[in-house]
Formats: structure tokens, C-alpha cells, sequence
């Protein structure tokens, strides 16, 4: 399961709306790919569509979609919005990630 904070939703409905999709219909496609500085790094995309493979979790109003492979590296894992000093961005707290990068867009396991 992936949990959405109330600040990530906020921001979600906003971003969805702006490029066009709808939170109350349309997915937001959470995956991990090789890269980073830390070995796999989280990719975050919106979807108007689920593949028959995908795992489906809503939280907070927001439906999120996984593919199979990234599930197991997601598992427990947190969306979060931070609009800091530090950078504005989606923060993924991933209690599976043994060691993480500055920025926090990259971990290994």
C-alpha cells in the first residue's frame, strides 16, 4: 500500500488539473527505474489508464497505480509534498530504502 499525505494530495489535484487530468478518475503512476546516484530512482506520471498487471491503491481521494515489478520496492511507502528552502518537490518516504541520496529522488535497498 502507498499512503498520500494531505499536502501531496493537494498538490496532486493541482498538477492533474493543470495538465489536464482529473484526480477523481485519472491515476497518478508511481514506479522505480535503474539510474540515480544511489542505484533506482522513483519516477511519478500521471495516467488515464490502468493495465490489467497493475496494482491499484486510493488514498486521500488520489488513485494511485504501480506496475508489479516497482510494488515490491514501494511497499509501506509514503508520498509527501515539500514546498521548503530545501526545493519543492515530491518526497517519497520509503521505509524498504536502506540508503538515499541528498535530494531524495534515488535509493537502493
Amino acid at each position: 500500500m502507498i499512503k498520500v499525505s494531505e499536502t501531496a494530495k493537494k498538490k496532486i489535484s493541482e498538477l492533474m488539473s493543470d495538465d489536464g487530468f482529473d484526480v477523481a478518475q485519472d491515476y497518478v503512476r508511481v514506479g522505480v527505474k535503474s539510474g540515480g546516484c544511489s542505484g533506482l530512482s522513483y519516477d511519478l506520471k500521471f495516467d488515464k489508464s490502468k493495465a490489467e498487471e497493475d496494482k491499484m491503491f486510493e488514498d486521500n481521494d488520489v488513485k494511485i497505480i504501480v506496475d508489479k515489478k516497482s510494488f515490491l520496492y514501494l511497499i509501506g511507502t509514503v508520498l509527501e509534498y515539500s514546498g521548503g528552502l530545501n526545493g519543492k518537490g515530491f518526497v517519497f518516504n520509503n521505509p524498504n530504502a536502506q540508503r538515499t541520496c541528498g535530494c531524495g529522488e534515488s535509493f537502493s535497498l
